[in-house]
């Protein structure tokens, strides 16, 4: 069985999906970077800010200040340019990999789930042939030619893309989402401004009708791209699902056009044959050359199936936690749980000297920008952060051993407001860990 798997594995495949792939991706990401430059975000959110809510273990990534910021996406972007181009394509993906996730390091308060999508896909490009036709390295150098690679390198990308839709269509398999239809009940009212549409956003069976088709949708999508029999069926309701969502969901910017140029990688390697003969008019032969073989392929196998592991398991690891997921958020990131609920907090800090003698109310707005002060008041290793932050902030300031308490509220997916925290635990003495936070309460004894 294993060696029927890994002659499937191995087994010759055209690139050109591989090609189609690497020139839409670096592509995408050209445009995403200077779209974020042009709308002042890496002014708004790496250098003005005065404080960063870093990633537990990644302390050290730290805002390289305006010169440092603006060095950084433009590394980002040129480094895009040239994996779409195949120009030094090794070094452009290994550079625009660890270049794209320090951004995305800085500060917890800006994740995103294609965000992290994208530094996935980073990161995998880097261990593909994806420049070995098309690409000014083989123009440079003809003899890199190759017109055929193992399956696993194109399946490699479809797995990913398959661990997107099917984890996020296993999180819509919830109570809010299926039998309350929240969020999408409290979203879809303020998009009654809509051309056409519009009037029916009031409507409840609209909500349930987005609900239902948006877990269907993730859960099912995979299966009708891989087969050819449903694929063009498939792609259509890809389009249909994420050119609805731009249009209902603006803010979520270009993730939902990068996932429709992705899911063509289902597409057969004859389909990009065709599609890339038509964009550049150069025809790709099918048997050009030897296959592409790696010279490592041992210890690329071990790393590729790590990742794989990875990728099944870190969704799944809220499972180790108690209570409920929407309300504690701890294994909520990076785990695919897209536009799942609607949270909002309503943070308040005070601060007390070791003797209790001195107390001092806390602005937020002194050291927080509103998005950070936002995502802070309902995350608990956010408020964590800010509380150690604040500790260290007064100890500077001349209050003796600084105790920070916290009195925050929080409303899930409409329900009233509720007291998140224990207001009477120091979070300054408070560990970060990976355990659950006994200081969270339990959402069911919250009032």
């Amino acid at each position: 069985m294993m060696a029927i798997n890994r002659q499937a594995w191995e087994k010759p495949v055209s690139i050109a999906p591989l090609i189609t792939f690497r020139i839409a991706f670096g592509l995408l990401m050209f445009v995403s970077t200077l779209r974020f430059w042009w709308r002042g975000w890496v002014d708004t959110v790496y250098v003005s800010p005065t404080f960063h809510f870093t990633y537990w273990g990644f302390e050290w990534v730290q805002p390289l200040g305006k010169p440092g910021m603006y060095l950084l996406f433009s590394i980002i972007a040129l480094t895009a340019l040239m994996i779409a181009a195949g120009f030094l394509y090794r070094v452009a993906s290994v550079l625009f990999f660890i270049c794209f996730t320090y951004v995305e390091l800085i500060d917890v308060t800006t994740y995103l789930n294609h965000y992290y999508f994208i530094s996935l896909v980073a990161f995998i490009m880097i261990w593909l042939p994806a420049n070995r036709l098309y690409s000014l390295d083989v123009l440079i150098k003809p003899g890199r030619r190759r017109s055929l690679v193992p399956a696993w390198t194109i399946g490699l990308i479809r797995f990913q893309l398959g661990v997107v839709y099917f984890f996020a269509g296993l999180a819509k398999l919830n109570p809010d989402w299926l039998i309350d239809a929240q969020p999408m009940k409290t979203w879809l009212p303020a998009k009654s401004h809509l051309p056409i549409v519009g009037a029916f956003m009031y409507n409840e069976w609209v909500a349930y009708l987005f609900s239902w088709f948006g877990a269907l949708y993730d859960l099912l999508i995979v299966f009708f791209l891989l087969n050819k029999r449903t694929r063009w069926w498939g792609y259509g309701f890809v389009l249909i699902f994420h050119l609805a969502t731009s249009i209902f969901f603006p803010g979520i910017g270009l993730f939902p056009y990068v996932m429709i140029v992705s899911s063509l990688v289902f597409f057969s390697g004859s389909f990009h044959q065709r599609l890339l003969f038509f964009l550049t008019g150069k025809k790709v032969e099918a048997e050009l050359s030897t296959p592409y073989a790696f010279t490592y392929k041992k210890a690329l196998y071990a790393i590729m199936g790590g990742y794989v592991i990875l990728q099944c398991f870190i969704p799944c690891r809220f499972l180790l936690y108690p209570d409920r997921l929407f309300w504690n958020e701890e294994g909520y990131r990076f785990s695919w749980r897209v536009m799942l609920m609607e949270k909002a907090g309503a943070a308040y800090f005070k601060i007390k000297d070791r003797a209790g003698k001195q107390f001092y109310e806390v602005n937020n707005a002194e050291f927080l920008t509103p998005l950070q002060e936002k995502m802070m008041s309902t995350q608990p290793d956010l408020i964590l952060r800010y509380a150690h932050f604040l500790a260290s902030t007064y100890a500077k300031r001349g209050v003796t051993q600084p105790r920070v308490y916290g009195e925050i509220y929080v409303t899930l997916n409409g329900a009233g407001s509720r007291l998140f925290i224990d207001s009477s635990v120091n979070l300054a003495a408070e560990p970060f860990s990976w355990k659950h936070y006994h200081w969270i309460l339990p959402y069911k004894a919250a009032n």
